[in-house]
Parts: C-alpha cells; structure tokens; sequence
C-alpha cells in the first residue's frame, strides 16, 4: 500500500501526555478524591449498581506505583459510530500494557461489541499497531452498534474471558456505550468474574460531557474539518455573491457542532436546538427569523448568505416533536403495512390527515412534499419516525422561500434567493486527528490501563484541564455511574449516562447570542483553513473555541 506524505508523517508524531504520565509506569501512584453519586436518581441507580455505585474519583500523580504487579490480558472494544482519534486510544493504550509488563497482551474484539460475543478477535503486536498511529478511522479492528445490555450478553462475555484469561475490557465510545460498559461492570463485579470494565469517552457530537468530561475525543477534529470547509462556501458566497448556503452538519440530540462551527466560522444563520425548545419556535418563526437576514442582506445588495443547521433541529421544534409522535402511533402495529400498501401518495397523503390531530395535520400541510415523503421513510429497528433521514436544510430553504415570496408579494421585500445545499457529517468523523485529539485520545488509552493496573472497574478514562497545554492535564477516573440519571426508554425504566446538552446561560453560546445579530446583516465570515500539524503551538494544538471561552 502506498503511503500519502501525510500519513508517513503522522505515523512519526509522538503524543504529548499529561505530566504524570509521563514519569513512568513505576513512578505514578493514585491520589483518591471524594465518593460520588449519580447525577440525579441516586437511590434508584445506586439499587441497580449495588457494587460500582459511590465510588471515589482518583486522579493520577508523581510517585511510587503501589499497583499489584500481575501480568494483564485485556480486551479492547470500538462502540458505535467512528470518531478521530479512536486510534491512537488503542495505541495509548497498547503503549502503556506493553510498558508495564512485556508479557501483557492486548485482544481487538472485531467490528464493535458483537466481536466480544462471537469471540471474534485479532492480538495486537507493535507491527500491526504502528500502522495506525495518530491516522483516522476506526479500521484498526473496526467498530459496530451492537448493545451490550442483556444478561445472556454478558454471560456469554464472561465465558469469552475467561476462555482467554482476559482480566479487563475497555471499551471506547459515547454514552450508551458507556452506559453498556457500567451495566457489564456491573455484572463482571456482582458475579466474580474478576474482570474490570473500563470506559472511554468518545462522540463527534459533543453531548458526552459534564464537570469531569470536558470534551469527548473527535468533537476537535471533526468540527475543525466541517469549519474548514464551511469557511470554504463561505469565501465562494461572498466570491460568487449569488447562493444562500444551507449547511445541515451533525448532532441529533444537541447542538454543540453546530454551535462550535458557528464560533469558528461567524456564519449569517446558525440554528441552536436547545434555544429553539427553550423559545418554543415554531417552523413559521424559524423560516421568519432567517427570512429576516436574507431581507437585510438583500436591502444591502448582498444576495448571499450562509446558514448552519444541525441535523436534530426538528425534534426541538415543539409542534414537530408532536407531529412526530403522531406519525409514530399512526403507523403503529399493523398499520405500517396498510400505509406502504397504498397506491398513490394521494392516497397515503388521505389516510395521514385521517389519522393526524388538526393541529398536526396543519404542521404537516405547510411542508414540502418532499419533506412530507422522508417522514414515512423506513422506521428505525423500534417502528419510530428516522429524523436523521430528513433533509432539515432543504427543510428550512424552502420554507425561507415561501416567506420571502410572500414579503415580495406584500412589496417588502425585493430581492433574489438562490440556494445550494449540504451535509456536512461522514467528511470529519474519520479525519486524520488534530494534534489535540491525538494527544487527548493517546492520554485516555495510557490512562485507561492506569485504572485496569491499579484494579479499577466502572469508571471513565479521565483526563482534563484540556484548555492548557498537555503536559498540564490532569489524569485519572471517575464511576460512570456518576453520570448517570433514569430514563424512559422503550417503555422501561432505564440507567443511562444523562446527555448534555448546549448550556444557554453557558459562555460559548452568550458569546454566539451577543454576535450573531451583527454575522445575520453583515458579512463577518472567518476562514479557519485546514487543521495544521506542524508549527506554532498556538496554531497546531489549538483547543475548540467552546473549551476556550468555557475554561476561560
């Protein structure tokens, strides 16, 4: 296989660690924090967690490793979607096992969980890992999105480990992976199985964090390569001075890509989900607001424009959330068949308004027909509505064009509105990594091990003060169980890691509310350009503009 430069060269960068790491496996010794408690629920998750739950963090520092010196078979697990970095946890964590011990053995369980349970694994050696040092992907054993929460599950896990002697599992991804990992601890713990269960946090999206997660790894890299590239359309819209640029990238559940890239980019329109639901807007207000940039642009000759969407802002729209739970019972059960049985979308489009509230319904007849078809799309594996699948900017363009020929008709408005569309998400979550996501994700791998040596289970790989250079932050872990609250899900009560979502009162998005006024009417873009590797510190190990402005 022929090497690009690049990856020649990334495969020689070293990571950076934080400072006590980087006195040696025998001269790091743990330093116990206070007992912890779960962030809401606390008597129902301490029930479901009785021999993980109220744990102490722990944070690593200088000094003589007190750890049992035994040698370590550990597996290692990638969890749902692929996010930069993923690597070089591996490779941190590889590092670390081989350091300790010579003799250590390091099992990637292929293609995510579902390697665990069919025992299907490759054993790591420093030939096959070099390969992959500080590169993007998931390839290294590969990932999948199989769940891990059922107590046949994890008797078969079990068995897998004891089959090979494995004494720890680590497994690297977001928050439902992370809250599988705390259930499996759980279990590991409860029955003997002298297995440990350690976590990484891992999401482009950004909503894994809290007090002790300042930033989930990939969140870096893939916003700097969406902004690179939003940065792009900008300079061609304010080149060609004749398209509004409509740009969905990703974030279901949260809007903190969105919100990153708006810092980094100072686009005219950036749609923040937590402020819609907060507002309660409406589609009409949404389509008004933006209407109202593309209104004064054009009474300024300025023709263009860019506008940030993020890929869940539907489910923030309060009548849409009730339009799409309406969608959902109506073609409930059998139903779903009756429906794709129809001949005609006349005939669909008849039993929709039969079956919807008036209320809906009128939702639901201001969209366009083609947004109306994505809502009656395949269903997702628990028969519900895939928001993901519509296309909420093209959403959002259209509506914008219906408000704007209404204002032409009134005489208020007197411009043109040209729109090309985009969708910026598989493009960052297999980037080469920044060289902060490659130091932070080599950090948790090292760390990770620190927690398995020193006989840790149920906790997150912890590493902070992220905002300071590496050699200043801090590691060591937290129980995940921390993190966690009661959520209904399909029906059930269930343990799961609370997600966070964009803080209004937060500084990153004040510091958005106080600008955005001036990006909506003036043309105030900044171009970020590629993510760089090699020069001033300040350019290459530049941390996100929301850690920035949140440790600042």
């Amino acid at each position: 296989m022929k090497l690009s430069p690049l990856q020649t060269a990334r495969y020689q960068y070293t990571p950076k660690l934080p400072g006590m790491l980087r006195n040696g496996i025998s001269e790091i010794c743990v330093k116990n924090g206070n007992a912890t408690e779960s962030v809401a629920d606390q008597e129902k998750i301490a029930a479901q967690f009785p021999n993980t739950y109220g744990k102490n963090e722990i944070t690593f520092q200088k000094g003589k490793n007190t750890s049992e010196a035994k040698k370590q078979v550990v597996g290692v697990i990638l969890s749902g979607g692929q996010a930069p970095g993923g690597h070089n946890v591996v490779c941190g964590l590889y590092d670390a096992l081989k350091a300790t011990n010579p003799d250590n053995v390091l099992y990637g369980f292929k293609g995510g969980p579902s390697g665990l349970l069919e025992d299907d694994y490759r054993i790591l050696d420093d030939d096959y890992v070099n390969q992959f040092r500080n590169t993007g992907g998931f390839d290294i054993i590969g990932s999948g999105r199989t769940k891990l929460e059922t107590e046949e599950q994890f008797a078969v896990a079990a068995e897998v480990c004891k089959k090979h002697g494995i004494t720890a599992i680590v497994i690297i991804g977001g928050d439902d992976s992370n809250t599988n990992a705390a259930v499996l601890a759980e279990y590991m713990a409860a029955h003997n199985t002298g297995v440990q269960v350690i976590g990484c946090p891992k999401t482009i999206d950004g909503d894994l964090k809290n007090e002790d997660i300042e930033c989930s790894f990939g969140f870096d890299t893939a916003t700097k390569t969406y902004s690179e590239i939003i940065g792009n359309i900008e300079r061609d819209a304010n080149s060609a001075k004749k398209y509004w640029h409509f740009i969905k990238v990703m974030g279901r559940s949260a809007s903190h890509v969105a919100l990153e890239c708006a810092l980094q980019t100072q686009p005219n329109i950036c749609l923040i989900g937590e402020e819609v639901a907060a507002k309660k807007m409406s589609l009409a207000q949404i389509a008004d607001y933006i209407a109202d940039s593309v209104a004064e642009r054009a009474a300024k000759g300025m023709n263009f424009g860019v506008a940030i969407i993020p890929e869940g802002i539907v489910e923030f729209v309060p009548e849409f959330s009730v339009l799409i739970a309406e969608i959902n019972e109506l073609l409930a059960g059998e139903n779903t068949a009756k429906f794709n049985a129809l001949p005609t979308w006349k005939d669909k489009y008849a039993f929709i308004e039969a079956g919807l509230t008036k209320e809906s319904m009128a939702v639901f007849a201001i969209l366009p027909e083609n947004i109306q078809q994505q809502l009656f799309l395949e269903r997702d594996p628990h028969g519900n509505v895939q928001v993901s699948l519509i296309e909420s900017e093209k959403l959002f363009s259209a509506l914008v064009k219906d408000n704007l020929a209404a204002r032409k008709a009134a005489g208020t408005y007197n411009g043109k509105f040209s729109t090309l569309h985009h969708f910026l998400g598989y493009e960052g979550r297999c980037a080469f990594p920044s060289n902060f996501d490659a130091d932070y994700c080599y950090s948790l791998g090292y760390n990770a091990f620190m927690l398995i040596q020193y006989g840790y289970t149920g906790y997150l790989s912890k590493v902070s003060n992220l905002s300071k250079p590496a050699d200043e932050w801090v590691a060591g872990g937290m129980p995940i169980t921390k993190m966690m609250n009661m959520e209904r899900r399909n029906g059930q009560d269930k343990p799961v890691i609370r997600k966070a979502l964009v803080e209004l009162d937060g500084k990153p998005f004040q510091y958005f509310a106080e600008h955005r006024a001036e990006w909506a009417v003036e043309t105030c873009f900044t171009y970020p350009g590629a993510i760089q590797y090699f020069g001033p510190a300040e350019v290459c190990d530049l941390t996100t503009r929301t850690l920035a402005l949140e440790k600042a």
